[in-house]
């Protein structure tokens, strides 16, 4: 299996992946290489840029999923919407690679011309979020934006069991302890001492947040292991194959799913400037989570999700008259306490 081979492969790897973290991040094609203190210099500002962007994209997600709905239905079709995403993020990487060509010339590593032995990995991953991408707007009928928000937090659960079985990579009794924690602080968080039901979210929110979680962490996984299988390679060049099977199985979606619609009333029915915004943050969004896998490290994510969950809450309680709750409050916290456990478990145990 692909998997197999890869886990074989981790030793040889780890000496080429320790160099590429410990040098001077360098987003290929938009920062210049340099050395010294103006590479650490670099480096710190190219985190910054991340973690900000990623803050703003996480906590407005939610918020812009839920403002593009009119009369508490989509009046677009999802998925030219995703479609679009896909296509804005493949222009994008398309871009980049553009752009360095002009400055460093085309290399081994930086081509788009690839085998079919590279290729073939993509198609799994674009399906898997292709799935947990259209589910991302079915929860709203059942979750708000703040608790969309507490229960994306369980993908860090199905990520970590799934390095588990998969990759072979032990966890920590910490993460273990964070993964408790993760799931009290959510359930806590979803707390309705105000209704007789105990839960905000009814039962089929829950399992289309788990059944997002298992999506989400097993096309993370898989990917990862696939930048990491050929660290060297340009991220933008395994951007564009990842998006360019993504807007393919997204076509195939508009044809079995939407067809008649598009035919009937046209591609762009129901678009907004809100529906437009929301396209450019998903866009935006899956360029800076690629980013951090390949130039930051797990703190910004974890400093992202963190403040993205308050963020949300505050703005809700203006657009959306969000009531925000001790349970609620009491819940985020833990999961901000949990999410930091996890990243500091998983740091201990890649300096054992």
């Amino acid at each position: 299996m692909e998997y197999r081979r890869i886990k074989d492969q981790d030793k040889n790897e780890a000496a080429v992946i320790d160099d590429l973290e410990s040098r001077p991040a360098v987003m290929d094609g938009i920062l210049p290489k340099s050395d010294g203190k103006i590479g650490d210099k670099s480096k710190w500002k190219l985190k910054t840029v991340v973690t900000l962007a990623l803050t703003f994209l996480t906590s407005s997600q939610a918020i812009l999923i839920v403002w593009s709905k009119r009369a508490g239905k989509y009046d677009y079709s999802v998925t030219t919407a995703n479609f679009l995403v896909e296509a804005l993020k493949c222009a994008l990487s398309l871009a980049a690679l553009t752009r360095l060509w002009r400055t460093d010339g085309v290399t081994e590593d930086n081509r788009l011309s690839t085998t079919f032995d590279e290729v073939s990995v993509y198609p799994i991953p674009a399906a898997l979020y292709l799935v947990k991408n259209l589910l991302q707007y079915y929860i709203f009928a059942y979750v708000d934006a703040p608790g969309y928000q507490i229960l994306k937090n369980l993908n860090i659960i199905s990520t970590g069991i799934l390095y588990r079985i998969i990759l072979k990579r032990k966890l920590s009794e910490i993460q273990w302890a964070a993964f408790i924690l993760l799931c009290a602080g959510c359930t806590t968080a979803q707390l309705n001492p105000s209704s007789d039901h105990v839960l905000q979210t009814p039962f089929q929110g829950w399992i289309m947040a788990i059944v997002m979680a298992l999506l989400s962490g097993f096309a993370g996984v898989y990917t990862e292991a696939i930048i990491k299988k050929r660290p060297s390679r340009n991220i933008n060049v395994q951007n564009f194959w990842l998006y360019v099977f993504g807007m393919a199985f997204n076509a195939v979606a508009i044809l079995v799913q939407d067809f008649d619609a598009v035919m009937n009333k046209g591609f762009f029915h129901g678009y907004s400037l809100i529906t437009v915004l929301m396209i450019v943050n998903h866009a935006l969004s899956g360029i800076a989570v690629s980013m951090v896998m390949k130039y930051a490290d797990n703190i910004v994510k974890v400093y992202s999700t963190s403040v993205a969950m308050l963020l949300t809450a505050v703005v809700s309680v203006f657009l959306f008259n969000f009531h925000l709750s001790l349970a609620f409050f009491l819940g985020s916290t833990v999961v901000s306490v949990s999410v930091y456990m996890h990243s500091i478990g998983k740091l201990q145990r890649t300096l054992a």
